[in-house]
């Protein structure tokens, strides 16, 4: 073990965070369906450097096992939907990552044919660009991000209590590079890695949502700190400026008592909470909220609810 994983963390809150501002108003009508197409679990919602926002659903219900709708859809800054595809490609979408090329990376955390759970990337109009996984060398990948160098880190692991609970990371070909992590509950340790960033000095920020922590990692996999003042965190989005959106979608209840559900806005450089986006089922025991989170370029943000099968924007209102 480094000296770095033994540091005391930088911030630890035992104190929910319930209680800062919300700059935001909450529109969940702006993306507009055709006729016929219904939203099923929303689990990613991103923009791209072209403007558009791309959205990751699980079809209907939660599964897109069998379906025909497409669980990948690309909407204009105005909310018409613009373009779509991936049926019959996915089981159990999960994690969504737009590169800086406009790549459209998706995961699926389940099996569809035998051959193991996999990570489609796409161009921003669908053309299939590479398949990691189809060998079999993914276990439940829950989401993906890429470094500025091209390579690759995969979350893996959805499983509480699971045996794979780890970070994979892969050259910009999908060449194996190597697995960090394992089962636990101590530092570098994972208890379903359930999304994955980058901050603008290249460290990973991983929502270890089980342990109800980010851990830090560089990116050979060494501990740099924890944070929980961000809540349970399910979803991570990091935007150029190091300001860090955290989505919550499963405190209250049991499993983080006490902590609002909602998404906690802050500072990727010093831990600091800024904002508070309450979901509007903070308090019920189910989980709710949004478990997904994406900003674009005016800094609205996006919430990808699950549970109650919708996506939300919150709209920044300026001063």
């Amino acid at each position: 073990m480094t000296v770095l994983a033994q540091r005391e963390p930088t911030w630890k809150s035992a104190t929910p965070i319930n209680d800062r501002p919300n700059p935001y108003r909450r529109d969940a009508n702006w993306a507009r369906l055709p006729g016929g197409l219904k939203w099923g679990s929303v689990i990613g919602a991103e923009p791209g450097p072209d403007g558009n926002i791309y959205v990751v659903h699980r079809c209907f219900e939660n599964s897109c096992a069998g379906r025909t709708e497409p669980p990948i859809l690309k909407f204009a800054p105005s909310g018409a939907l613009l373009k779509s595809w991936g049926v019959g490609t996915f089981v159990f979408p999960h994690g969504l990552h737009i590169d800086a090329q406009g790549n459209v990376w998706v995961t699926d955390a389940q099996a569809r044919d035998g051959k193991g759970q996999r990570v489609f990337k796409y161009d921003a109009n669908g053309t299939l660009l590479m398949t990691i996984g189809a060998d079999g060398k993914l276990v439940q990948p829950t989401d993906v991000a890429t470094a500025s160098n091209g390579d690759i880190f995969i979350t893996e692991g959805h499983t509480i209590g699971g045996s794979i609970n780890r970070v994979s990371k892969w050259t910009k070909d999908g060449t194996f590079v190597s697995a960090f992590g394992k089962s636990g509950t101590g530092p570098g340790e994972f208890d379903v890695p359930h999304a994955i960033a980058l901050d603008s000095r290249g460290r990973l920020f991983i929502a270890d949502r089980n342990n109800n922590r980010i851990q830090i990692l560089d990116q050979n996999g060494a501990f740099l700190d924890e944070w929980t003042q961000f809540g349970r965190p399910s979803g991570i989005a990091i935007t150029r400026d190091d300001t860090i959106y955290v989505a919550d979608s499963e405190s209250w209840g049991p499993d983080e008592p006490g902590w609002k559900k909602g998404i906690r806005v802050g500072s990727a450089k010093d831990g600091s909470v800024k904002y508070f986006i309450e979901d509007i089922e903070s308090t019920t025991q189910d989980h709710s909220g949004a478990e997904g989170v994406g900003v674009d370029r005016e800094g609205n943000v996006y919430g990808s609810v699950v549970r109650r099968m919708m996506l939300e924007k919150h709209v920044l209102q300026k001063p």
